[in-house]
């Protein structure tokens, strides 16, 4: 008998042991989880107040982008997925002015752009062209000034862009989603094209 509870005991503290392993497990697996999730917060707020930096905000726009306010899934004007990436930035008509720069290309998950009816001015980075996901793109009705970046040859997901009314030049790029775009999207620049497969140099007129 006395053996008995003895192996009985053993097979109780063996299984105590093994459901201690397994909550470490488990917690040790929701802590991965909740630094993933703080990693994204981090690498997005960044890129995002780069992005506020470099804008002015005279109407207070951007009140609500704090770094203090540690999820910028919570700013005004951001849309964000389930799982805290950013999948849309709403700043059209917002009044601001400034200029854009690659912190944006770090959206990798970001689907809509709507940056319309502004007075942002400079280059657009050639580093949107990494953001694969990208389905609609508006910047009409700002300053933009320089070639439209061939990056944007790469960005196979993107069924609408709208570059009109700014100080755009060079030539239209004919490769990707380019194809499919109607000549308004590029109308009230100085932009010279379609590239015509490379016979009008991509810099025309620029």
């Amino acid at each position: 008998m006395g053996g008995g509870n003895g192996q009985k005991s053993k097979m109780a503290r063996e299984r105590n042991m093994e459901k201690q392993k397994a909550a470490k497990g488990s917690q040790l697996e929701s802590n991965k989880k909740a630094m993933s999730i703080q990693l994204v917060r981090f690498a997005i707020g960044n890129a995002l107040q780069a992005l506020r930096s470099r804008l002015s905000d005279p109407t207070n726009a951007l009140q609500s982008w704090d770094p203090a306010l540690v999820n910028p899934c919570t700013w005004f004007h951001v849309t964000c997925d389930s799982k805290n990436h950013v999948t849309r930035l709403d700043l059209g008509n917002s009044n601001i002015s400034g200029t854009l720069g690659p912190e944006l290309g770090q959206l990798k998950h970001l689907k809509y752009l709507e940056l319309y009816r502004n007075d942002i001015g400079g280059k657009i980075p050639k580093e949107l062209g990494n953001l694969k996901n990208l389905v609609s793109m508006d910047m009409y009705g700002n300053k933009f000034e320089g070639q439209i970046p061939k990056s944007f040859a790469k960005l196979k997901s993107l069924v609408f862009l709208d570059v009109s009314n700014n100080d755009l030049c060079g030539t239209i790029p004919v490769d990707g989603p380019f194809a499919s775009f109607p000549m308004e999207s590029f109308a009230n620049n100085r932009l010279n094209g379609p590239e015509l497969k490379g016979l009008v140099p991509y810099d025309f007129g620029c």
